[in-house]
């Protein structure tokens, strides 16, 4: 199926949830300033006293002026589009742009999450333990994206669970074509759904909900902690 036989459906989830690492802290100037047409003259100011405040904004260049956000808890939507690497690809970027990645459900982010931190655990040969800590992002989706669930599309090669090649090939030829991004069934959690948004304006109303600790036994991520009620979980494989 190419991205021209891909359909677009309408999707609007409130409460569908983002965890994200909790040493990224929100942005002062995302959060304060609701105009993001102020933005550029502000930064211009603000690096004559502080030349460092390009590394806490990143490339701000990467968001259309048209498409950026602004106001309470802006930073949760703006900081995946201005903080890029091609050192940190994902399944629908090679990381030379953004993408806002949130699930269904909490489970179903969870999962995602747990999958990435395993990987990156497993490649830098991490001694067991407690390991970083994780905060839930809790926000609106309200978007036209393309749409890879359904049974038609089942076995889509953008949601092969071992390479991202294909997705990342995709998401550019989408993106270029106006896309605003995707919407898709969640390979690390059976039956949830998850969605790849190309632009912040295409979520909204982020709170920040619990904060999270994942325990690292050396091989997975066997167990979850609310670090705010100190309740524990046991991770049960659901692949």
């Amino acid at each position: 199926m190419t991205s021209e036989e891909i359909p677009v459906s309408r999707v609007e989830w409130k409460g569908a949830v983002r965890i994200i690492r909790s040493a990224f802290p929100p942005i002062d100037l995302f959060e304060d300033i609701a105009d993001p047409a102020d933005w550029p003259l502000l930064i211009s100011a603000e690096q004559k006293t502080n030349p460092r405040v390009m590394a806490s904004l990143g490339n701000l260049d990467l968001v259309p002026v048209e498409r950026r956000v602004g106001g309470n808890g802006a930073s949760y939507l703006m900081a995946p589009f201005t903080h890029v690497s091609t050192d940190r690809p994902s399944r629908f970027t090679d990381g030379t742009f953004g993408v806002l990645y949130a699930g269904n459900a909490f489970e179903t982010a969870l999962f995602e999450t747990i999958h990435h931190h395993e990987r990156f655990m497993t490649r830098t040969a991490e001694e067991p333990g407690w390991t970083s800590q994780f905060r839930e992002i809790v926000l609106s989706v309200d978007a036209d994206l393309h749409d890879l669930r359904g049974p038609e599309r089942h076995g889509h090669l953008a949601l092969d669970p071992d390479t991202h090649k294909a997705s990342q090939e995709l998401a550019k030829s989408l993106k270029g074509a106006g896309s605003d991004g995707v919407v898709y069934p969640s390979v690390r959690h059976p039956g949830g759904e998850c969605v790849g948004l190309f632009y912040p304006d295409c979520a909204s109303a982020p709170v920040q909900g619990r904060h999270l600790d994942y325990h690292w036994d050396g091989e997975r991520v066997d167990l979850v902690r609310d670090s705010g009620s100190g309740e524990v979980f046991r991770v049960v494989d659901v692949g």
